[in-house]
């Protein structure tokens, strides 16, 4: 799914949220929820169940459960799958309750990482590690860094199926073109270009600081770019003295530098993302650069088509100096996946299910809705996007990325994210120094 923000431990997302036009997010409790599912093919006329995160996206899902009931796959395997479209915000306690039932989904949607590793400490999950790399269909039919950004242990627990959103330096390239400025590949042409922009009256960067998630994607990408994907990878397996690494330190202290030099401004804490408040910031040129997921485009587009269409330049995160991370190493939200149930009574029917999302139909209905296909071959098929330019430069982006690291809110165990968030947001309204915020994560358990 779209990139998530976490709310009392629970994902929801970022993109449809915006896309509804809310401006809070809303934690939905158990109360009268009841599990639905049919873990063992039972109740549905032996159908498997597919728990889906219920948004304008579902209807790839509903299409492809369509094509493959009505498919010889589908005879072969003696099976078929019965979609259930859970509403978003009550996706995650949905999921967890139905889990723990005899009725637990035998297929579910999850953003991977953190957001799974619950239900794979309980030997809930199918380890598909095997089943992909015994099938060319599966092993080949998906962009590597992807296959691999949603698994845990170095193991794959998730089939890629839904659009890939990495996180992008966007600029506004009226304002670069009017400052003589070039987008930045290294950090200390960036430091330049702050100064130059600091200068003629522009904050460099919009950030909606009021939502917390924006500040996560410039510690996400420094760390990156600073220590490279394994510092990360430490920590999104279960290793908390991976916060310990130099480079998050770094990372810390280069965000305080940052804000201490007003690259974002002086208010970005009291500025929303969900509310529009920062890409308005950033289409009325009051910015000239924001780091944002790649549904900043379509957010753009639907409220400031005109800025989308002829000023909304976009280009990678800069090298740090020294660092050991490659600038084409991506941050943000691979995509969304498919897990198989461990109880479920036919595995066979729900793995030739999974290989549908391999299929160029599969993309090309993902494309027909906006979103970019995470499969191998999809680039051929992007020309009928929306924005074909933009679309490819994300997936060549993703493409050629040596590594795709999960975004931190949704790649750590959900009991860790709002804590943490809530020490990302202290470090940038100087609220802890950089060594107490790499402490008050050490702590975090």
């Amino acid at each position: 799914m779209e990139s998530t923000s976490s709310n009392g431990g629970h994902m929801f997302s970022r993109r449809w949220v915006l896309g509804a036009g809310a401006t809070t997010l809303v934690t939905a409790g158990t109360a009268g929820l009841t599990a639905c599912g049919s873990s063992g093919g039972s109740g549905n006329g032996g159908a498997l169940t597919a728990f889906v995160y219920g948004d304008g996206d579902a209807k790839v899902q509903v299409q492809a459960i369509d094509r493959f009931n009505a498919s010889a796959a589908a005879k072969k395997a003696k099976g078929k799958v019965k979609l259930e479209k859970v509403p978003g915000s009550e996706y995650p306690t949905k999921l967890r309750t139905a889990m723990g039932s005899p009725n637990a989904p035998d297929i579910f949607f999850n953003w991977g990482g953190g957001s799974i590793k619950a239900y794979r400490d309980a030997k809930q999950l199918v380890d598909l590690t095997d089943v992909i790399e015994s099938d060319p269909v599966l092993k080949n039919g998906f962009l590597p860094s992807v296959l691999t950004a949603g698994g845990l242990g170095g193991r794959k627990y998730g089939i890629p199926m839904r659009g890939m959103q990495p996180v992008i330096l966007f600029y506004n390239k009226t304002l670069f073109a009017e400052q003589k400025l070039q987008p930045p590949t290294t950090w200390d042409q960036l430091l330049d270009i702050n100064k130059k922009l600091k200068r003629a009256g522009i904050t460099p960067f919009a950030l909606g600081g009021a939502d917390i998630w924006p500040e996560l994607m410039w510690l996400e990408y420094l760390v990156d770019r600073i220590g490279g994907p394994q510092v990360f990878d430490r920590i999104k397996n279960g290793d908390a003295s991976g916060w310990g690494d130099p480079a998050v330190l770094k990372a810390a202290q280069t965000v305080r530098e940052l804000v201490d030099d007003g690259a974002f401004g002086k208010g970005f804490s009291s500025v929303a993302y969900t509310n529009g408040g920062a890409p308005a910031v950033f289409a009325k040129g009051k910015a000239a650069m924001h780091l944002m997921g790649s549904w900043e485009y379509n957010t753009q587009l639907g409220k400031f088509p005109d800025f989308a269409r002829k000023e909304l330049g976009w280009t990678a995160f800069p090298t740090v100096e020294g660092g050991a991370g490659d600038i084409r190493n991506v941050v943000g939200n691979p995509t969304n996946y498919w897990s198989v149930n461990a109880r479920t009574s036919n595995k066979d029917a729900a793995f030739a299910f999974l290989r549908d999302c391999a299929s160029e139909t599969y993309a090309k209905e993902l494309v027909a809705i906006g979103a970019i296909p995470t499969t191998a071959n999809a680039e051929k098929l992007l020309d009928a996007s929306p924005n074909p330019v933009f679309a490819k430069f994300q997936y060549q982006m993703v493409q050629q990325a040596p590594a795709f690291t999960l975004s931190w809110d949704q790649a750590v165990d959900p009991n860790v994210s709002t804590p943490m968030l809530t020490e990302v947001n202290k470090l940038f309204v100087g609220k802890s120094s950089p060594s107490q915020f790499v402490s008050a994560l050490q702590g975090l358990k």
